[in-house]
């Protein structure tokens, strides 16, 4: 049972907390909400960008980027192209002040560190920070589980797409059933380093 409704829960923490709909909404919303402020993402007046995808990373951040809009002093603009590494023409044609906002989450940044250390290539670390330049990445501290619920309690339409898993990630999915919290230990420790 969710401890502050007392109702059926539909997610349980490592920590074995359990919540239900209305607390996972809040629960989600505000942990948005402070990693916006924690990596001092997005400052008042600017323009952020991002591309309209399908799949519920994409939706997910849209919709949490238009609930941040409402209240934050801010515009939010579609981009025609989200090329991350060339988006500075882009860029180039808008106000200094415009960032894009990217789906990047636990899941994929963990996955891109470990790829990036057994590869050797420590200079490409740099691309897994949650603010890198003029590109943002709100969703940096969720889990893919976490936003897929979201999007299905929020009744989001998201195209299902089937990611194509080397062995690595394979592996780091493996780790992660069998020891919850690895990917975001992973993360973290990217963070401590950086800092």
């Amino acid at each position: 049972m969710c401890k502050l409704c007392e109702t059926k829960p539909v997610y349980e923490f490592t920590n074995k907390r359990k919540v239900c709909k209305n607390c996972f909404v809040r629960y989600f919303q505000k942990k948005f909400l402070t990693t916006i402020r924690k990596f001092n993402m997005i400052k008042r007046g600017e323009i952020i960008g991002y591309k309209k995808g399908n799949s519920f990373r994409d939706i997910v951040l849209e919709d949490l980027l238009f609930m941040f809009s409402k209240n934050g002093m801010v515009e939010i603009v579609k981009i025609q192209k989200l090329d991350v590494r060339n988006q500075k023409s882009e860029i180039r044609s808008r106000k200094s002040d415009f960032k894009i906002a990217i789906s990047s989450t636990i899941d994929s940044e963990s996955d891109k560190i470990v790829h990036i250390l057994i590869k050797g290539d420590s200079k490409n670390l740099k691309e897994i920070a949650p603010v890198d330049k003029k590109v943002i990445k709100p969703l940096y501290l969720f889990l893919d589980a976490e936003i897929l619920l979201y999007a299905k309690i929020k009744k989001l339409k998201f195209k299902k797409e089937k990611e194509k898993k080397d062995k690595i990630s394979k592996f780091i999915d493996e780790l992660e059933k069998k020891h919850p919290e690895i990917k975001r230990a992973i993360l973290n420790s990217y963070l401590e380093l950086e800092k």
